[in-house]
């Protein structure tokens, strides 16, 4: 008798492993993809409405036009360089609600020689970026310090994963091109230097954290503050 219950037993422990086992890979299974990228749409297409205060709202699909989903202002630079030799136009949901539930964005860089686009990450999309024009020291650091960077040139593509520092330099000669492509709608940015000596952080944590002067904290922190 003791025998039969202990072997009718088993069948009910083995099974209960199968549906703990099957829960947890549907959970890693499905939060791998929660958190690749964007959600994926539930409807053809969700065009931003731009008219409503809080922008959560769907343009009527009724009104859409083609006009909704091209956009034209990527055809050339903008020929205005900042201090870093940078010029870039994003092509996120916000200037562009087409690209709305879809979860991808783009920005189109380019660098006067020599120009640098400084140290920077994007937190909720990885970046795929293609060389249009000329040579780009491009690179990016993963989370045990190692650097992984070199030149690349015209036609030649460089992957940016989710979350990590990268960075990027014109040597060439003459201006460069970068175009890059996220799969995310609105992939955020954060450049290291101003999101560490222009946010407000106090100026005593950054001399111990970098080992510099207060007098050299605080000409760092008067350069990146945000201006007025």
């Amino acid at each position: 008798m003791f025998d039969f219950e202990e072997k009718s037993i088993e069948p009910c422990i083995v099974m209960s492993l199968i549906i703990k086992v099957t829960v947890l890979f549907f959970l890693l299974f499905n939060g791998y993809f929660t958190f690749a990228s964007d959600p994926d749409p539930l409807r053809d297409f969700c065009i931003l409405n731009t008219d409503s205060e809080t922008h959560s709202s769907c343009k009527n699909s009724s009104a859409a036009t083609v006009e909704d989903f091209v956009v034209s202002g990527i055809k050339k630079s903008t020929g205005k360089f900042d201090e870093t030799g940078l010029s870039s136009i994003p092509v996120n949901v916000n200037v562009f609600p087409g690209l709305n539930t879809l979860g991808m964005s783009l920005v189109r860089a380019d660098f006067d020689v020599g120009g640098v686009n400084v140290p920077h990450f994007h937190p909720r999309a990885t970046e795929v970026a293609f060389v249009l024009e000329g040579k780009i020291y491009s690179g990016f650091v993963d989370t045990q310090n190692r650097i992984f960077a070199k030149v690349i040139e015209k036609g030649e593509v460089m992957v940016f994963p989710r979350g990590l520092v990268h960075f990027q330099m014109n040597i060439g000669d003459k201006p460069a091109t970068i175009l890059g492509s996220f799969n995310s709608q609105n992939p955020g940015l954060q450049r290291i230097p101003v999101a560490v000596f222009g946010s407000g952080i106090k100026e005593e944590l950054l001399e111990k954290a970098f080992g510099l002067s207060s007098k050299e904290i605080a000409k760092l922190t008067k350069r990146f503050a945000p201006h007025e």
